[in-house]
């Protein structure tokens, strides 16, 4: 395992998600939820927004992860599944997905929660992935939470094309040896083609989470039992 490393950790975070610049970016925020209510892609509406209030790319890329339309919101709320619904099922997990934001939770690096309830980051994997020294801590909240959750069985999806996919099984597999559920961990070409199409299914990836059948939260309420002190940034103002 390598020396310590505050996954996702960018210094100028401190500057671009600053008390200064929150204000502007929620304002950027409903302007960005205005245009995708209305039907503008993403990727346009963070552009004509971004350009307008001169945010740097960073701060583009968080509107771009928290901001949902409401009609999007609701339909991800309407599946999604409590702590009761989970006992005696099958969860498939979104490896990466999931794993990345909790190492950047124990890391105390920037997190951001999110318009459709979703905990996200701005960390990008592009093919390339390592084990850091907060990953097994990642493994075993997993574990811990899921074994709480009387699962029946836990099948992890690593994405194939990404380095050191191989090694992060093996990982998981030693750690979670003597978990009361099954467990099974699949290194796929197309993890997300294949969990839009099932149910149970743990990630905060929108795209899946539109196609999906139904899915679990478990990357909050892992934060909220065992990183309380998690630094998160919110940038729309939130609904009484």
């Amino acid at each position: 395992m390598s020396k310590e490393v505050r996954r996702g950790f960018v210094p100028a975070d401190e500057r671009d998600f600053g008390l200064k610049n929150l204000e502007k970016l929620r304002k950027a925020s409903e302007e960005v939820q205005f245009l995708l209510n209305r039907g503008y892609p993403v990727k346009s509406s963070t552009t004509f927004v971004g350009n307008h209030y001169l945010l740097s790319e960073r701060q583009r890329l968080a509107l771009a992860r928290t901001v949902t339309a409401e009609e999007k919101i609701l339909l991800r709320k309407q599946k999604e599944l409590s702590d009761s619904d989970l006992a005696g099922k099958t969860v498939r997990i979104d490896g990466f997905n999931t794993i990345i934001t909790l190492e950047i939770a124990f890391s105390d690096s920037l997190l951001f929660d999110c318009m459709d309830g979703t905990i996200r980051d701005l960390a990008g994997l592009r093919g390339t992935y390592r084990l850091v020294d907060k990953t097994d801590l990642a493994i075993q909240a997993i574990a811990e939470t899921l074994a709480g959750l009387k699962i029946q069985k836990a099948v992890f999806y690593l994405d194939a094309p990404v380095s050191n996919s191989g090694r992060l099984k093996e990982r998981i597999a030693e750690l979670m040896q003597n978990v009361p559920f099954e467990l099974e961990i699949l290194i796929e070409n197309a993890v997300d083609f294949l969990l839009k199409q099932q149910s149970c299914v743990i990630t905060a990836d929108a795209i899946i989470l539109d196609e999906c059948q139904n899915w679990y939260n478990l990357n909050r309420k892992i934060i909220r039992t065992k990183i309380p002190d998690c630094r998160f940034v919110t940038l729309h103002k939130k609904t009484p």
